[in-house]
C-alpha cells in the first residue's frame, strides 16, 4: 500500500483441504475483503487530509499533509487470486507460469524491458559458479568481503568494487537469486547464496500444525 504503482497477486494455499465449491466461495470472499479494505483506506486518507486542510493552523501540518497526499496517489493493482494446492507439483508450476505471465505484461510493468550492464550478468554467473562449487558450504552463507575477493579472482571482474557489487547484490536479491539483508545490522555483511536453504530452515521452524506435532512427541 505504501509502494507507488505496486502490483499484488493474492495466492490462496491449502486448496487440498477444501471442496471445489468452498474454494470458489473463499476466493470470492477474499477478493471482496481486499476491495473493501482498499475502499476503506482511500476513505480514511481522504478524511485525514480534509481534517488537516480544515485545521486552524494548516501550515503546521504541511509535512503530514504531503505524506498523506503521497500515499493517496499510490496506485495499487490487485490481480485475481490464484488458488494453489501446494502438495501438487503441477499446481506450483502453474502458479509460476501465472506469475511470469503477469511480470511480462508491459501494461502492468512498463519498465519490464530493461538492459542491464554486462557486469551484472558476469557477476550473476560467477556467483552461481561459486555457490555450486565444492568449497561452498551447503548453507550458502558467505561473508560479503570474502565474496568480493572470490569474484575479483575472475579475469573480467578483477576491478569490481564493493560499491558496484552491493548494487548488483540488491538486484540479485530482488530477483530472488540470492538473499542479502543489508538493512539488518547483524546480517549486512552476510550474503546467502542458497535461498533454498533458508526456505528449508524456515519450513522446519514455521509449519502448519507445528504445536500439535510437538505435543505429540512423548
Amino acid at each position: 500500500m505504501r509502494v507507488p504503482n505496486s502490483v499484488v497477486l493474492p495466492v490462496g494455499t491449502h486448496v487440498d483441504c477444501c471442496q471445489e465449491q468452498e474454494v470458489a466461495e473463499k476466493t470470492h470472499d477474499i477478493m471482496a475483503r481486499i476491495t473493501a479494505m482498499l475502499a476503506e483506506r482511500k476513505s480514511n486518507l481522504a478524511h485525514f487530509i480534509d481534517n488537516l486542510e480544515g485545521s486552524e493552523e494548516p501550515k503546521f501540518y504541511v509535512d503530514q499533509w504531503e505524506r498523506l497526499k503521497e500515499m493517496e496517489s499510490c496506485t495499487l493493482t490487485i490481480l485475481n487470486l490464484v488458488a494453489v494446492n501446494c502438495t501438487d507439483h503441477h499446481a506450483i508450476r502453474k502458479l509460476e507460469a501465472t506469475i511470469l505471465k503477469h511480470v511480462r505484461n508491459e501494461e502492468l510493468f512498463p519498465e519490464v524491458v530493461r538492459v542491464l550492464p554486462p557486469v551484472y550478468r558476469q557477476v550473476e554467473a560467477a556467483i552461481a559458479d561459486i555457490a555450486g562449487s565444492e568449497e561452498a558450504a551447503e548453507h550458502g552463507m558467505m561473508d560479503l568481503q570474502y565474496l568480493l575477493s572470490k569474484l575479483s579472482q575472475h579475469e573480467n571482474l578483477a576491478s569490481l568494487s564493493r560499491e558496484l557489487l552491493q548494487d548488483i547484490l540488491r538486484y540479485l536479491h530482488r530477483i530472488g537469486l540470492i538473499v542479502w539483508y543489508e538493512e539488518i545490522k547483524h546480517l549486512e555483511s552476510t550474503v546467502f547464496l542458497q535461498p533454498t536453504f533458508l526456505i528449508t530452515m524456515f519450513k522446519l521452524l514455521v509449519r502448519h500444525q507445528l504445536v500439535q506435532q510437538l505435543e505429540s512427541i512423548s
